[in-house]
């Protein structure tokens, strides 16, 4: 059967096999949130064009490419034909659209669409009860959600994780942060194994890679138990495994019916030997799929490894029970004659054989790239794209510059795992997101109504979402889309539901608008209902813009430099408004853009990858043995890729180093240039450095830490011209009049056009150029040409040119729907800023550990805007700012940048230094822009700036109230290197800083970052006008100001009009005590903080900025939606505390306790008061260890700076439970949410060996809902250093709630390793023993500890909410999500995951 050609010869039509009766129709629709071309029994889709030869196999027979979706299987077959004028190459295309699920007429969607595909290539009938014929296949190739579907929903395969002793919680604990800092009923994915084996057996790094000196390694040669590892890295094997009782605890397993393992053992990246004599045993037990961490991804970071190989144990079985399954349907020569290929998430294909669940997990969405990538991108021009697929739940974005982008480590439905992904990043907005109008703002998701009950116009009882706004505007028109909607599934899309329900909302809006203004004096003008509409759309599109501005700017990227490239059933609707706010000339939309993941599969290479770790340092030394071992890697590529069919000369080879500087922990994956001989990867790693972070490290050492080799085998390249190139080449001819099918009503930010044309894309001949407003329909889309933009028809793709276009003239009144946009672009200059600031900072604490915050504020020093960084500074930077206008009355210049780190000056602790720029607008200063960073050092009597004992201020190093680091354009390197070298050094038994290089870099990051906000603070009132944008931040404040006041009156109703009032007690007895009062009328309150204990003779004083900090921090937690954190939230609150008491203490009192402790136990306090949840571990059990610091030379007697090295983590615990939730085990809580050391790297960095990290069992609460769990920290130290701890709730317990009892408090224990003359009998006379002794350290002490001693941290529990023999309050309902991922996602994660 052919095609019928067109008028463009180009655009299919339909046709229906008339020799096949029992067809089943296919569904035309990429998801049920985009519109459909008319719907009849006797339509298929058929098409020519010309595809690449995609096998290396010879044999010409039906080439078929399945995306194997959560909602529809696309297929896209290559049927060959005789060649002809009609069919030059000598091929056909088909499409079929099915259901991925349709039990009761098909068992399997792809092997239902293969079948069809056959019927009508060739005339004959394969009934569904047989197995399909294969004789006329020549490859299928495909990709799957099935794996990803199994993550999201957990229904993998049940297996069992094996793991050294010690770390039966590792991957429970993971990296010990929480997903959401304001979330107090914490959430956490569950694990993937159902049981865990601890494996007796150990093995640590010999030396370490912190000291100055080098890498330092003490290693006896003529010990057994010294063994080289794969990455050059000498291990020291402390046990053996006792394999006759591993051997006895897997068959205990499989008795129980596991069949499914993952090991993943301390070293195993490095050291194979013990995880393979695991293996080993599994296999010869029956287990039938064994995951080997070391086999999986051979990288460094227990974590991430041992999840991937739980990831792969999980999910490759049903992989393999899904290919099984499919297979089965066909007859026995599919898996030899025809070539069963699947899209792995690299982006690469590889054989049915090679597939497995860890790369998987995008296998659906790689295809899209691959199609976008190849079809839009023409590497003459060298014009980036960004791949922007929107659908029903989600939307995801990615980009390509003629290379894929990977990354190596990302987080999928809170599983992260460790493999070559392409960065495609999700974003929980798309067709079904739900909109809800909340304190005055219209809000677009993230909850979404997902497939069942779906949008309102499902007729399912669904809620209001975009898909029903764009319904609604005219954007979609349902005679366009089947009858399958309704209970029944046979009705069309209902308007008038949706209408309806945008009527009450619209109601709802105007009331509450109405009274707002009333009570300012004002009058509002009521919204239409297609106002309200086109709202919910603006946000919307600002929603997705944000993470795109963060995909391609965080790389030193222009998004308005880029083509967009739109694909999915609902992005047409949204492309031009995307590509305006973005600044992009051209959107490309391809004639296949609703089955684009299918048909990248027919553009996409066959790969495999082989990768080993390494610790070299990258020099012409170890060139030669990294040569070798690439050499090693090609072959083995060369090798696997020969046995599927390519020829040598078919083969190209991508060779990376993955690079990075010592003592750093961001690696970038390294190409080799081009050449082929040269291998000057240090020129290339340099410059990929400077490009991505802005500067470069020429003082230190490059560290390579994996080899990978990426081997492909090219399929051959199309002949047709690309999109640019045929651009070139067209006459564009305006659209006829008579090319319209009719017209439709629709609503634009000017009003309805009563008359935009409808044209079906078929009809339109290539060169026709289609002016805005108007509707392209497509197959599968629709795509909406808005005003001044104009489409042009190309043989393959539609093309966008995006228009000035209407500006609408906004206003200083207030607009709900601009107050969410200017909400948006508020508090993406505080993140792009962040981003700004972790490019070019150096250190560890800012650029890797992101402990950091960056803020926007008015030219009042008024909070408008803070990133939801650093919990403990969200109220103190406004104070800081205040502070340094009133210092210098006016005597502020543009090019001054203020620096400042005092606790009387709006400080938190010296650590924490807080770099502030004004805004200058026409003379005048408009806005402030601040960033603040934790400092590794700033001097003191200990390394680190945090003892545990300080008494004084100046013991914690340098204190500064206010500096101009720059004065007018000048950054005074000298004057700074006194305030931090100098100055602190002056007083008994304190140094300076003993790390003023990156003191002296992170405080320019600091600068630039405040730099790059200015001149987006800029961009903004050059958009808008400064009044306008000053209007809106006052509008935002308030908007903060009225949820905290409706959440203070019913707090004011729960408590039955009675006054809130709590106490708790410090370790050292000190209290703190809260009363609030709560005005019914209006929602203010006061909260007294009159009874707290007078300042310390210690560190456990808090600034009064830190109270002011924990207060908004707990409003925010109980109001319990996204609300802007500004200075709003603390308008309806009068704060009111007793001069010189531990919370305004006086300017020279120790602080550093403040910070970390008594802001734990503030929240501790007013969340009490409100009876909101039982009490969380209410510390940070802050350690450092590590040399260095100020000494006196004893031969000369002089006083200098030893150069060491330190070390600073803050430990986990358990948080408290409240009505409706259990508490979290091993997680940080409230003020704090930092990311622990992988345990590898920790054992790598420092001479140290970490003996157990676990939960702390029973130190929950009891209760209705419990407490959650402390943890276990056992390190134990290989050279004497010095080690201090800083830590809380040590005495008094975590307090439970209503009923519920207390979570245990915490203990540090320091066991003691030394020998003693041994005593006993007279043989006993001159020999030694060695004794244990365990101590306990206390809560706050400095400890100097000797080689073998350990230091044992239980961190707290969490308190219990409800008695035990009470009822369980009915949980409230949340709406289903779409998960989050990619770069973007990890870096916001990473962002919340800071002290």
């Amino acid at each position: 059967m052919d095609s019928e050609l067109l008028p463009t010869g180009l655009f299919p039509t339909y046709l229906f096999p008339p020799f096949f009766p029992q067809f089943t129709p296919p569904l035309f629709s990429a998801s049920l949130n985009c519109p459909f071309l008319p719907f009849q029994p006797h339509f298929f889709l058929l098409h020519l064009f010309t595809l690449m030869s995609l096998s290396t196999n010879h044999k010409q027979g039906i080439r078929v490419c399945i995306d194997r979706g959560g909602t529809f299987t696309d297929c896209v077959a290559s049927i060959p034909v005789p060649v002809s004028q009609e069919h030059p190459t000598g091929r056909k295309e088909l499409v079929v659209k099915l259901l991925s699920v349709d039990p009761s007429n098909y068992p399997d969607a792809p092997r239902e669409g293969i079948r069809r595909i056959l019927e009508i290539a060739t005339g004959e009938p394969h009934p569904r009860d047989t197995p399909v014929a294969t004789h006329n296949l020549e490859s299928i190739r495909m990709g799957t959600t099935v794996a990803t579907n199994a993550l999201l929903e957990r229904k993998g395969e049940r297996c069992a994780l094996l793991i050294t002793k010690g770390f039966k919680d590792l991957l429970l604990i993971g990296n010990q942060s929480r997903p959401k800092i304001f979330d107090l009923s914490i959430t956490k994915p569950d694990v993937l194994y159902q049981t865990v084996v601890e494996v007796e057996e150990r093995v640590t790094l010999v030396g370490y890679t912190s000291s100055p000196m080098g890498i330092v390694e003490n290693i006896d040669l003529n010990d057994p138990s010294y063994i080289k590892g794969i990455s050059g890295e000498y291990v020291h094997v402390l046990q053996r495994p006792d394999l006759a009782k591993i051997k006895g605890q897997l068959q205990e397993l499989y008795q129980e019916g596991y069949r499914s393992i993952a090991v993943c053992l301390l070293h195993s990246y490095t050291f194979v030997d013990h995880e393979q004599a695991v293996g080993q045993l599994a296999q010869e037990i029956g287990f039938t799929h064994i995951s080997l961490s070391s086999a999986i991804m051979p990288m460094i970071k227990m974590v991430p490894r041992g999840t991937s190989a739980t990831a792969d144990a999980y999910l490759t079985p049903c992989i393999k029970t899904y290919v099984d399954g499919f297979v089965s349907g066909f007859d026995k020569n599919l898996t030899k004659n025809v070539s069963l290929q699947f899209m792995q998430s690299d982006g690469g294909l590889v054989p049915v054989s090679h597939f497995s669940g860890l790369r998987a997990i995008l296998s659906g969405p790689a295809g899209g790239v691959v199609g976008y990538g190849m079809t839009a991108f023409d590497p003459k021009d060298g014009v980036p794209v960004i791949g922007f697929d929107m659908g029903g739940t989600s939307t995801d974005v990615s980009r390509f510059n003629g290379k894929y982008e990977h990354v190596f480590e990302t987080t999928t439905a809170g599983v992260t795992v460790q493999a070559p992904q392409l960065d495609i990043n999700t974003v929980a907005a798309g067709g079904g997101s739900m909109l809800f109008f909340r304190n005055g703002t219209f809000v677009v998701g993230p909850e979404s109504a997902s497939a069942h009950p779906g949008p309102a116009c499902y007729r399912k009882g669904g809620p209001l979402t975009v898909t029903d706004a764009n319904l609604v505007l005219g954007r979609l028109n349902p005679e366009y889309f089947p009858k399958i909607f309704g209970p029944k599934e046979n009705e069309s899309l209902d308007i008038n539901i949706a209408r309806s329900k945008f009527e009450t909302l619209t109601k709802e809006i105007n009331e509450y608008m109405a009274k707002d203004k009333e009570s300012d004096g004002l009058q509002w003008t009521p919204m239409s209902v297609d106002e309200v509409a086109y709202g919910f759309i603006k946000v919307a599109n600002e929603s997705m813009c944000r993470p795109i501005r963060a995909l391609t700017e965080a790389k030193g990227h222009d998004a308005s430099k880029h083509i967009l490239s739109v694909f999915g059933g609902a992005g047409g609707q949204h492309a031009c408004a995307i590509a305006r706010a973005l600044g992009i000339s051209n959107i490309f939309i391809h004639k296949y853009a609703s089955v684009l993941s299918a048909y990248g599969l027919s553009l996409a290479d066959v790969v495999y990858e082989a990768q080993e770790p390494s610790s070299e340092t990258l020099s012409k030394k170890a060139l030669p043995l990294l040569q070798e071992r690439i050499n090693t890697l090609v072959s083995q590529c060369q090798q696997e890729l020969g046995k599927q069919g390519f020829e040598n000369e078919n083969i190209d080879f991508e060779i990376y180093l993955n690079l990075r500087y010592n003592g750093t922990d961001c690696a970038l994956m390294t190409l080799k240039p081009e050449d082929k001989d040269d291998w000057d990867f240090a020129e290339a790693f340099v410059r990929n450095y400077k490009y991505e972070f802005g500067f470069s490290l020429p003082d230190r050492d490059i560290i390579v830490d994996d080899i990978r080799v990426r081997g492909i085998g090219k399929s051959a390249q199309s002949s047709k011209m690309s999109v640019h190139e045929e651009m070139k080449t067209l006459k564009p001819v305006p659209v006829g009049p008579s090319k319209a099918e009719g017209t439709t009503s629709i609503y634009f930010e000017t009003g309805r056009n009563d008359q935009t044309p409808t044209y079906l894309l078929e009809k339109l001949a290539v060169g026709t150029t289609v002016p805005g407003p108007a509707i392209i329909m497509d197959a599968n889309s629709a795509i909406l040409i808005q005003p001044f933009c104009t489409g042009l028809i190309t043989s393959n793709t539609v093309v966008i040119t995006i228009g000035d276009g209407h500006k609408t003239e906004i206003t200083t009144e207030m607009d709900p729907i601009m107050l969410a946009v200017f909400g948006n672009r508020f508090m993406s200059i505080a993140e792009q800023m962040g981003r700004t600031l972790q490019k070019t900072a150096i250190s560890t604490n800012i650029k890797e550990r992101l402990d950091f915050s960056c803020a926007l504020f008015g030219p009042d020093g008024g909070l408008v805007a803070n990133a939801p960084h650093i919990p403990v500074h969200l109220g103190s930077l406004s104070h800081a700012v205040k502070y340094q206008m009133e210092y210098y009355k006016g005597d502020i210049t543009e090019g001054d940048v203020i620096l400042t780190n005092h606790p009387a000056a709006g400080g938190s602790h010296l650590p924490d230094i807080t770099v502030i720029t004004p805004v200058f607008n026409e003379g005048k200063i408009v806005f402030f822009v601040a960033s603040r960073g934790h400092h590794a050092d700033i001097g003191g009597i200990l390394p680190g700036s945090m003892p545990p004992n300080s008494k004084e201020l100046y013991q914690e190093g340098a204190a500064i109230r206010s500096f101009k680091l720059v004065s007018k354009g000048h950054f005074d390197l000298d004057g700074l290197t006194k305030l931090l070298v100098d100055e602190p050094a002056k007083y008994p038994g304190c140094s300076g800083t003993r790390c003023l290089r990156d003191n002296v870099s992170d405080l320019k990051a600091q600068v630039a970052a405040n730099h790059k906000g200015i001149g987006l603070v800029k961009g903004l009132i050059s958009e808008y006008g400064l009044d306008v944008v000053q209007a809106y931040m006052m509008h935002i404040r308030k908007n903060a100001e009225m949820a905290v006041r409706d959440l203070l009156k019913g707090a004011l109703r729960r408590s039955e009009g009675k006054a809130l009032v709590a106490t708790d007690y410090m370790d050292d007895g000190s209290r703190i005590n809260l009363h609030i009062e709560i005005d019914p009328k209006d929602g203010s309150a006061i909260f007294d903080f009159e009874g707290t204990s007078e300042e310390v003779y210690g560190n456990c004083n808090a600034p009064t900025s830190v109270t002011h900090s924990a207060i908004i921090y707990c409003l925010r937690c109980m109001v319990a939606m996204d609300i802007p954190l500004n200075q709003g939230c603390l308008s309806p609150v009068t704060i009111r505390i007793p001069d010189k008491s531990m919370l305004a203490p006086s300017e020279t009192a120790a602080v550093v306790g403040g910070n970390v402790l008594v802001s734990q136990r503030l929240v501790d306090v007013i969340l009490k008061a409100f009876q909101v949840c039982g009490a969380s571990q209410g510390c940070m059990n802050n350690l450092t260890f590590g040399v260095g610091g100020k000494s006196v030379d004893t031969e000369s007697g002089e006083t200098k700076v030893v150069e060491g090295w330190g070390y600073y983590e803050t430990i986990a615990g358990g948080a408290g439970a409240g009505p409706t939730w259990n508490g979290q085990s091993g997680v940080h809580t409230h003020m704090t949410n930092t990311r622990i050391t992988d345990p590898e790297i920790l054992e790598r960095r420092y001479p140290v060996i970490l003996r157990e990290f676990a939960l702390r069992a029973g130190s929950g609460g009891k209760g209705l809902h419990p407490g959650g769990e402390g943890l276990i920290r056992d390190i134990e130290f290989l050279e004497p250093m010095e080690v201090s701890i800083l830590s809380e709730r040590r005495v008094f317990q975590p307090y439970g709630i209503h009923g519920g009892g207390p979570g245990q408090s915490g203990k540090n224990l320091w066991v003691q390793k030394r020998t003693q003359p041994k005593v006993g009998t007279v043989e006993d006379e001159g020999k030694v023993e060695t004794v244990f002794r365990t101590v306990n350290l206390s809560g706050k002490n400095t400890a100097h500890v000797k080689a073998g001693d350990r230091l044992l941290i239980c961190t707290p529990g969490g308190g219990a909410w409800g008695s035990l023999d009470g009822s369980a309050p009915q949980v409230a309902h949340v709406g289903q999500q779409a998960f989050a991922r990619g770069s973007v996602n990890e870096y916001q994660s990473l962002q919340e995951a800071s002290v």
